[in-house]
């Protein structure tokens, strides 16, 4: 086994009295997606703050690349690419002139920056627009282009911080396909995000983070496995203790939302069959997935 790229022990983070951060530790593996989920406020983006040397960490040991933090922030800096939340494109710029002058930013040779420019720009899709100003860009090209950005000075880890939200669904595949391609050439991608598709497809490790804590830590296949039953049977509708009482007489797990119960179950028929036959519901039936988990963990309040 290699050395982790990212190994942190310990890791701390006070902000006065709020603890942000509660001395979590971690490994994150070369050439592997490894995502950070949780709700707001859960610490995630503190934690990536102190990964690239940004936030000063309160306590407990990390290290980037085997350099000591925030020692060595500037060194691992010039090795890492950073996708932020918002993209912060130059609008007074062409598409190729914001990936030259980012490059500038890193001291890339001049002979060494068209080229380079010229495959990113085939990798993000965008040749044909190198010279079309960054505000004419739909909101999707937009995110293509921050990550080709982010690309510029060949890093062999990159951090993305919720990298498609507010995306269409075309959009966000089309991403989707890219950091795979990045994954599968050996860098080693961070992830945030609230869409649980996108940890499911991306992530071939993640941790379930809230309140600055580490909940639990796994693959996604393993993390379903571990804490919910593989069926999903979402009912619909006034939901009345005669259907909480009918579901559980089967064996079903039931959790309540509003005026839906989500019945979880290794043998779903019999609830099937019970369903059928009442009126004034509407069911779907579905296999579980990593959404279920992250709501057992954190909960279903809603966060602000």
């Amino acid at each position: 086994m290699s050395e982790p790229i990212i190994s942190a022990r310990g890791l701390d983070k006070r902000y006065g009295d709020f603890h942000a951060v509660q001395g979590i530790d971690f490994d994150v593996p070369r050439g592997r997606c490894f995502g950070f989920l949780g709700p707001n406020g859960a610490g995630k983006t503190t934690t990536l703050r102190m990964l690239l040397g940004l936030t000063p960490m309160s306590g407990g040991s990390l290290s980037v690349f085997g350099l000591p933090m925030p020692a060595e922030a500037r060194r691992v800096r010039a090795r890492t690419g950073v996708v932020p939340q918002a993209d912060n494109l130059d609008p007074d710029f062409t598409v190729a002139e914001n990936l030259a002058i980012y490059a500038s930013y890193f001291g890339i040779p001049r002979a060494e920056v068209a080229p380079r420019i010229e495959r990113l720009l085939a990798f993000a899709a965008l040749t044909e627009r190198a010279d079309a100003r960054t505000d004419s860009l739909s909101g999707g090209m937009q995110r293509r282009l921050t990550i080709a950005r982010a690309l510029i000075n060949d890093p062999e880890l990159v951090v993305l911080d919720e990298p498609t939200t507010g995306l269409d669904p075309q959009a966000r595949h089309v991403i989707w396909s890219r950091l795979s391609d990045l994954r599968d050439r050996g860098t080693t991608l961070i992830l945030t995000t609230h869409y649980m598709e996108e940890a499911e497809r991306l992530c071939d490790e993640l941790v379930i983070m809230d309140h600055g804590r580490i909940l639990d830590q796994g693959s996604p296949r393993a993390l379903i496995d571990r804490h919910v039953e593989p069926d999903v049977i979402e009912v619909r509708g006034e939901a009345s203790r005669h259907l909480i009482a009918l579901a559980e007489g089967v064996g079903c797990r039931v959790e309540q939302m509003s005026t839906s119960s989500y019945c979880y179950t290794r043998e779903p028929g019999a609830l099937l069959e019970k369903l059928r036959n009442e009126h004034g519901l509407t069911f779907l039936h579905r296999p579980a997935g990593l959404e279920d988990v992250f709501l057992k963990l954190t909960g279903r309040e809603l966060r602000d």
